[in-house]
């Protein structure tokens, strides 16, 4: 199928792209459409109930929980960066974002993403404090070190956001607009631009290791740390109830990190636009979804704080 203003040729300036989305077909766009609202309603509802019921039952101000909703406030705002979009473009016969949407699309769903990885290597160190220094947790994760650990997580993420932004949209784009994804995302961007990338390679790979690879190494020293920390419990029960404080936390790393590492880390050769438009739904607007669940279905202090709220 070829779309409207799908060639533009060299020496052309690209003044918008077409988002292919997941298929052409009228009868599966309809039922992507569904599908797609019904998670992001899902995702707005739970994500504000939690953010709601932390800050107003003073029993969940404390650290663990300032971190929890300012992941649910971050994937409020991941969410909505793509999930608009793409209700838009299963419904409409126009498939096409502006060269300035896509550029404001791709910055903030990059240092949301970049944000998401620091932010839970912040909760990682909160859950390795909370577990070795139980009686000094509330000192030692006060409030002045959390809301420092959020917004560094934030500025990280976004300086980096800016610069792979900027590098990425300064290529030459001279062959077709049209971007075989739902939303402008990194990999279609780069396989559109033509000319030499080896200086931008290098660049992405910098990145990658900056803003994936070192947090999730800390992530894994922390449960290091946390293991050996709760191998010294002698009760079973004692154990028990130190590792149930860390498995939602490990859950979100393992859903996320999982789908992030599958799409980027994997060898050139077995990349596949399909699988890879799997992947970043998966992390961009079904993952945004699931952490409330996570958060909140196997802990007890939401459960009671959900209950006080409805009585």
């Amino acid at each position: 199928m070829m779309y409207p203003l799908a060639m533009e040729r060299a020496n052309h300036t690209v003044t918008e792209f077409i988002l292919v989305g997941f298929t052409t077909d009228p009868v599966m766009q309809l039922i992507l459409f569904v599908v797609f609202l019904g998670v992001y309603t899902v995702t707005l509802v739970g994500n504000i109930m939690l953010i709601t019921l932390i800050c107003n039952d003073s029993r969940l101000h404390t650290p663990m929980y300032f971190f929890i909703g300012n992941l649910s406030f971050l994937d409020l705002w991941y969410s909505s960066v793509n999930t608009p979009k793409i209700l838009v473009t299963c419904i409409s016969e126009d498939k096409s974002i502006s060269f300035a949407g896509c550029v404001a699309q791709f910055l903030f769903s990059a240092g949301l993403g970049y944000s998401e990885c620091y932010l839970l290597a912040a909760m990682a160190y909160d859950r390795y404090v909370a577990i070795s220094k139980p009686l000094l947790y509330s000192q030692a994760m006060s409030i002045r070190l959390c809301t420092f650990l959020v917004v560094a997580s934030y500025l990280g993420g976004f300086i980096n956001s800016s610069i792979i932004t900027k590098r990425t949209f300064a290529l030459n784009f001279c062959g077709d607009n049209v971007i075989d994804d739902f939303f402008c995302d990194l990999l279609p961007l780069v396989k559109l631009a033509c000319g030499r990338k080896d200086g931008y390679q290098t660049l992405l790979y910098f990145l990658l290791t900056s803003n994936v690879i070192i947090p999730l190494v800390l992530i894994l020293a922390s449960y290091l740390f946390i293991i050996t920390t709760i191998l010294r419990i002698r009760s079973t029960q004692g154990r028990l109830k130190a590792f149930s404080t860390c498995s939602s936390h490990l859950i979100s790393v393992t859903l996320y990190y999982g789908s992030i590492l599958y799409i980027y880390c994997r060898p050139r050769s077995s990349y596949s636009m399909d699988r890879d438009k799997i992947g970043s739904t998966f992390y961009t607007v079904v993952f945004p979804m699931l952490n409330p669940m996570i958060y909140s279905l196997r802990n007890k202090d939401v459960k009671e704080a959900l209950n006080k709220l409805f009585k």
